[in-house]
């Protein structure tokens, strides 16, 4: 019998959720996905060292001699991520995500600018943008900066989604997928029940992700539904037939391993009927936000853990800023 890879690749694109280019390459998805902290992982592996010193001479060369290091260094950042992407879309034949700095989550105008500037760096590398998927917070900023950028024929990934309503409201603004979060809705539940086990049917993350799949599909929104952050593969038996799902390498592996058989849980042909008729403002959005304790914990959690990755991958990048500078410093005065 074919693995509940190859099983599961029938029935949903499958991405996969890593920075590592090996990885990539052993799985061979159609997608995949970056976050600040798997571009962190992946920054501190010795062979992909080259990556960032190329990343940090070409923020140095365009800013010259002039810029600080602190300038150079909010430069590679970007530079970094895209130079990662490219190295991924030549693995790839779909598309990559590249996220938003996470710190302008709140910032609308900022998350706009920021996303022109990362599609205009792949440009310049001779990428096109359809290969791209901004990614970006679903805060109701996010949502607002996503929906002008699509209309620029820009494309988006709505990311750390872990409700209904930010769902509702990314559909609305016509994003081209989202990403809600399984594994991190289970993991409040745990914490906030004290219950250690779910099975995959009655996992919360799951239910999430199966109302949303429907609702959209029965409302016909064009919008991708991509679940992700799993914690085990019954998660993602359990949706079987979405869009798209994301997933690691250890999570891949498994599925790669087991031969038992897959059933079809989710059908975009046929979908759950809703009746629900959901309209949303900036006021709606915060109160519906502000009423559901897991997602407002897991939002504001989810920013400040991406927000971190970047202030670390900045200080590795200001260290080895450091290391080059110095080499070649030392290089003239010979």
């Amino acid at each position: 019998m074919a693995s509940l890879l190859e099983q599961l690749s029938a029935m949903t694109v499958v991405v996969a959720d890593t920075g590592d280019l090996d990885a990539i390459k052993n799985f061979k998805p159609r997608d995949a996905t970056t976050n600040p902290s798997l571009i962190l992982a992946a920054a501190q592996i010795p062979s992909y060292q080259y990556l960032i010193d190329k990343a940090l001479c070409s923020s140095r060369n365009k800013l010259g001699q002039n810029g600080s290091p602190n300038e150079v260094i909010l430069e590679a950042i970007d530079e970094v991520c895209v130079y990662f992407g490219k190295e991924i879309l030549n693995i790839i034949p779909g598309r990559v995500s590249t996220e938003v700095d996470a710190r302008l989550s709140f910032d609308t105008t900022a998350t706009i600018e920021k996303a022109r500037k990362i599609i205009n760096l792949y440009k310049e590398l001779g990428i096109s943008k359809d290969r791209i998927l901004i990614k970006i917070a679903s805060t109701w900023e996010g949502i607002k900066a996503a929906e002008v950028l699509e209309r620029e024929g820009i494309h988006c990934n709505l990311t750390l989604l872990f409700n209904f309503y930010q769902a509702v409201a990314c559909a609305e603004a016509g994003v081209t997928l989202i990403s809600p979060f399984v594994g991190r809705i289970l993991d409040w539940y745990k914490n906030a029940t004290g219950k250690d086990f779910y099975s995959g049917e009655d996992d919360p993350g799951v239910i999430s992700v199966t109302k949303i799949f429907n609702y959209f599909k029965s409302k016909g929104y064009k919008t991708e539904v991509m679940g992700a952050s799993f914690r085990n593969i019954d998660e993602i038996k359990e949706l079987a037939g979405c869009d798209l799902l994301t997933i690691s390498p250890k999570l891949l592996d498994e599925l790669k391993m087991n031969e038992s058989l897959l059933v079809k849980k989710l059908d975009g042909l046929n979908p759950s009927c809703s009746d629900d008729e959901i309209n949303l403002d900036k006021a709606s959005f915060e109160l519906l936000m502000a009423g559901d304790r897991m997602a407002t914990e897991k939002l504001d959690e989810g920013i400040k853990g991406f927000s971190k990755a970047i202030e670390s991958l900045e200080l590795q990048l200001h260290e080895r800023l450091n290391v080059i500078e110095s080499e070649k410093n030392a290089n003239l005065v010979r």
